[in-house]
C-alpha cells in the first residue's frame, strides 16, 4: 500500500516553482529543493520523476498564476492600450520587495534557447505562440494596419515584452514605466 503524501503538492510546486524563477533551472540543485520545499528527494522523485519533471510542474503552476493577467488582457476591447496594461501589468509584481526575479517564462526561454530540452522548447513556444497571437489580435483592432504591419508590429511588441522582463531583474520601476511609454510611442 502506498504511503499518503505528508505534504500538499501544490504548495510544494509554488516553492519550487519560486526557486527556480530565482535561479534558474541549471543553478537550482536537488539539495536546495529540498531545503525550500521541506521534503526530501525521494518524494520529489515519486510525485515529479526528477527535477526536470519539477520543473515542468513549475512552469505549469507559472501559467495558472499567470492566467488572469492574460485573460484580462485577451478581454479587453482596447486594442494597444490593452497590450500597454498588459505590460503594466505584467511587471507590476516585480516592484514588490523582495521580488525582482522578472519573467519565468522569459528567464527559462533566455536559460534553454542553447539547449536541446525539446519539452521545455515545446512549452516555450506554446506560451510566446498563444501571447504573440493576443497582440496581434489587439493589434488588428486598429483596421487601418495591414497584415504586414500587424506581423511586424507583434514582433517587436514580443521581443520589447522579452527585454522588459529581463530589465525588470535590475532597473528601477520609473525606468521601465519610460520603456513602456517609449515602445508605445513608436508603434
Amino acid at each position: 500500500m502506498a504511503r499518503k503524501k505528508q505534504y500538499n503538492e501544490d504548495d510544494v510546486v509554488e516553492k519550487a516553482m519560486n526557486l527556480f524563477w530565482k535561479n534558474g533551472y541549471e543553478a537550482t540543485s536537488m539539495q536546495m529543493l529540498e531545503k525550500e520545499m521541506g521534503i526530501n528527494k525521494f518524494s520529489i522523485y515519486s510525485s515529479f520523476g526528477n527535477k526536470h519533471g519539477l520543473f515542468l510542474e513549475s512552469l505549469k503552476h507559472y501559467k495558472t498564476k499567470v492566467s488572469a493577467t492574460l485573460l484580462r488582457f485577451k478581454n479587453g476591447t482596447n486594442g494597444v492600450e490593452d497590450i500597454k496594461q498588459f505590460f503594466h501589468d505584467s511587471i507590476n509584481s516585480n516592484f514588490k520587495v523582495g521580488n525582482q526575479k522578472g519573467c519565468l517564462v522569459t528567464n527559462t526561454y533566455n536559460e534553454f534557447s542553447e539547449n536541446e530540452d525539446q519539452l521545455i522548447k515545446d512549452e516555450m513556444t506554446s506560451f510566446m505562440g498563444n501571447l504573440k497571437a493576443l497582440i496581434i489580435e489587439k493589434l488588428q483592432m486598429d483596421a487601418s494596419k495591414d497584415e504586414d504591419t500587424v506581423l511586424k508590429q507583434a514582433n517587436y511588441l514580443l521581443l520589447a515584452k522579452h527585454g522588459l522582463a529581463a530589465a525588470a531583474r535590475v532597473n528601477t520601476a520609473q525606468e521601465i514605466e519610460d520603456y513602456i511609454e517609449m515602445t508605445f510611442k513608436n508603434l
